[in-house]
């Protein structure tokens, strides 16, 4: 049952008003990983809504933000033709095997999960048992599709490694080798994209001034205005990394161009040391200008055409249920469980 060939595994939340952060920090990865697919190897991507109502959620908005997102996906370059593409809600199978997974994981692993008690805070018996529980509904996200590799962050690697840990006890338990055991992909495309008022805070949709981040439908005129507006310090571009040490607004305007252009920062360096942010702001303004407006275009488009979003979605979750019910199907036998297809 084991997969043979090379599977990538990974979802995002749908959430409104995306940012340039989200772009280069994952959307754009997805796109990578999918034409970086070779024969025989697949990409499944989806939208994970069941994820999203860990934490309160207006449930018209949720449904809002479930099409924007996939929407801002597309426009992105995500191709459903490439990749099996989808909203996590759409197939029962996740829920399935998660309560399954459930019976499996032990409370003493869940306890040591550190995002539990960062996003309960200090209300952690008000908090919903779906959120304390969350991490085995995301082995069963990756294990559903014999997933050989996963995206993670920093942030993440505790839960790839409580998947694996659920996944070998469960192969253990039952004597019968189902699931794969994923491995990271540590991304190295991925830019951690901070706020233009705050070097020291990521960029957020949740900041209250809107000139701390460029919004994916931001227009040309209001991200040339951001850039100019964004903080940073009096000092030149230095030659090197090392003069960046101490200087995070300058950092991340150069991060922000390393990653967009796709060169290394010591590059971009070299072509602008020496020079004020008052002559490399205009360059950046028309960099991000370049590769937000193509975007924010087709994201229109689809946003003005949720029929086709909805259609595109019901025919991912069709192609994700073929693959993740032999797998779900499998898990109930070995448990010595019924199921009616």
């Amino acid at each position: 049952m084991m997969s043979k060939n090379k599977r990538i595994v990974s979802g995002i939340q749908p959430t409104g008003n995306l940012h340039l952060g989200n772009y280069l920090g994952a959307i754009r990865n997805w796109v990578v990983m999918q034409n970086e697919m070779k024969d025989g190897d697949s990409c499944v991507f989806f939208l994970a809504d069941l994820h999203a109502i860990t934490m309160p959620q207006a449930p018209d908005e949720l449904a809002e933000n479930i099409r924007n997102m996939a929407a801002t996906l597309l426009a992105s370059g995500v191709n459903p033709e490439r990749a099996v593409f989808f909203a996590q809600s759409d197939v029962a199978a996740h829920s399935e095997m998660a309560w399954l997974l459930n019976c499996v994981a032990r409370i003493g692993w869940l306890n040591r999960m550190t995002q539990f008690k960062e996003k309960s805070g200090k209300n952690r018996e008000g908090a919903s048992v779906g959120l304390y529980t969350y991490p085995v509904l995301q082995a069963a996200d990756v294990m559903l599709y014999q997933a050989t590799h996963v995206p993670v962050g920093e942030d993440q690697k505790q839960h790839l490694e409580l998947a694996r840990d659920i996944a070998t006890k469960f192969n253990n338990d039952y004597d019968d080798k189902i699931f794969t055991l994923p491995e990271p992909i540590i991304q190295k495309t991925a830019a951690r994209v901070m706020s233009l008022r705050n070097g020291s805070s990521k960029m957020s949709k949740s900041d209250p001034s809107d000139l701390s981040r460029i919004n994916l439908t931001d227009s040309n005129d209001d991200i040339a205005q951001k850039i100019r507006k964004a903080k940073t310090d009096p000092d030149p571009i230095p030659e090197n990394e090392e003069g960046l040490a101490d200087r995070p607004e300058a950092k991340n305007l150069l991060g922000i161009y390393s990653a967009l252009k796709g060169e290394a920062l010591g590059d971009v360096l070299q072509q602008f040391a020496g020079q004020g942010f008052g002559q490399f702001k205009p360059a950046l303004a028309d960099l991000v200008v370049e590769s937000i407006a193509p975007i924010r275009d087709k994201l229109s488009s689809f946003k003005n055409d949720p029929a086709e979003i909805d259609r595109i979605l019901s025919q991912g979750a069709e192609k994700a249920a073929v693959i993740a019910e032999k797998t779900l199907d499998k898990a109930y036998r070995s448990m010595g469980l019924r199921r009616r297809s």
